[in-house]
């Protein structure tokens, strides 16, 4: 029988996932107010408050949703009759190699769009705080931002775009919202295209396990490369050798989820 059947498991639409974003930016604001003000008595300090605020924002609107959807976390999180085990055996090694192609390719495209449009004070204050180094700033990027934003994007948004529209619309708009959420331009072109391929990854797969692993790979090396002094000047054997593993990673993946696996929610 049926372990994901609910009248309301094709919630949300494009436009009930804007207003979804819209009241998730809302509880950030409120509960990172909120914790401003209490910080003190609970002995936080401001950089400790960011993965708590982001923790109960995302945590009180993913489990809402779940509890709207009639959702259980097997279903957001590894909806397929494959195990757990042979989907991180044989998916996050090639998923892995996709990142230094990514890695220099998001260099490049920033250098140019830079070029175009200087950062503002505001802005290079508010990236220098993301990566700022300190362990809570760490854990919020490589940890915690990778697995709600996987649980809400992929695991929420495009599973249910994906009984709306046909499959590439239905990354698509979950790719763009992903951008539009980082509420930069700077950041949007890479948030994009790392989103048609998490979107491509999770609907192949319906497992947000390598989507998580790719996103906290991603996310890491550039915290890690930002805290070495940023990117340095890569020549032609560095883009060649990042080419071919991601060109192998890919070869891999696309044998390897060649047509989407059976849900469990499919199983008689």
């Amino acid at each position: 029988m049926r372990r994901f059947d609910s009248p309301n498991e094709h919630f949300p639409s494009v436009a009930q996932a804007v207003l979804l974003l819209l009241a998730n930016f809302l509880l950030e604001y409120l509960v990172g107010a909120l914790l401003y003000d209490l910080h003190g008595a609970l002995g936080l300090t401001a950089a400790q408050t960011t993965p708590l605020v982001m923790v109960i924002a995302y945590g009180i609107l993913v489990v809402s949703v779940m509890h709207y959807c009639g959702m259980g976390y097997r279903d957001l999180l590894h909806s397929t009759k494959s195990s757990v085990s042979v989907t991180l055996v044989l998916l996050v090694p090639p998923v892995l190699l996709l990142v230094p192609f990514a890695l220099l390719l998001d260099d490049a495209v920033m250098a140019v769009v830079r070029q175009l449009l200087p950062l503002s004070r505001w802005e290079e204050q508010a990236f220098t705080r993301m990566m700022s180094g300190n362990l809570p700033a760490i854990i919020a990027v490589c940890v915690l931002a990778p697995v709600f934003e996987e649980m809400l994007f992929r695991g929420i948004l495009l599973r249910a775009f994906l009984n709306h529209h046909p499959r590439w619309a239905a990354i698509s708009y979950s790719a763009l919202l992903f951008g539009v959420a980082h509420l930069n331009v700077y950041q949007f072109l890479l948030a994009f295209s790392l989103g048609l391929l998490l979107g491509w990854l999770y609907e192949r797969s319906r497992s947000l396990l390598p989507c998580i692993a790719l996103h906290a790979a991603y996310n890491t090396s550039v915290t890690v490369l930002d805290s070495m002094g940023g990117s340095q000047e890569v020549g032609a054997p560095a883009w060649l050798a990042a080419l071919a593993a991601a060109g192998t990673g890919a070869v891999i993946l696309r044998r390897l989820l060649a047509t989407p696996p059976r849900r469990t929610a499919d199983a008689a």
